[in-house]
């Protein structure tokens, strides 16, 4: 089984809402997947949850990022970290 990191679209029409997944590379775009590894709202550009140590984990047992996925990856390492 191929396991890809990759955006599942939700949200109502004209709006959408993206959440990151962990998903066989067979199933569909909104299909069932592994895990829920964060969401993303594009019109704000905001990651919303993201599970990096998850995200990392699945990457070590061999899965790969989609264009866009690797692209919101980048997106949250460069984000400055929260201050306390």
């Amino acid at each position: 089984m191929s396991v890809k990191i990759r955006l599942s679209r939700c949200g109502r029409k004209k709006r959408p809402f993206f959440r990151l997944v962990a998903i066989d590379t067979r199933k569909k775009r909104d299909g069932a997947y592994l895990e829920n590894l964060g969401t993303y709202d594009p019109f704000s550009h905001e990651l919303i949850q993201f599970h990096k140590e998850r995200i990392d984990h699945w990457l070590s047992v061999g899965a790969l990022f989609t264009d866009s996925a690797a692209k919101l990856y980048k997106m949250h390492s460069k984000q400055k970290p929260a201050a306390k």
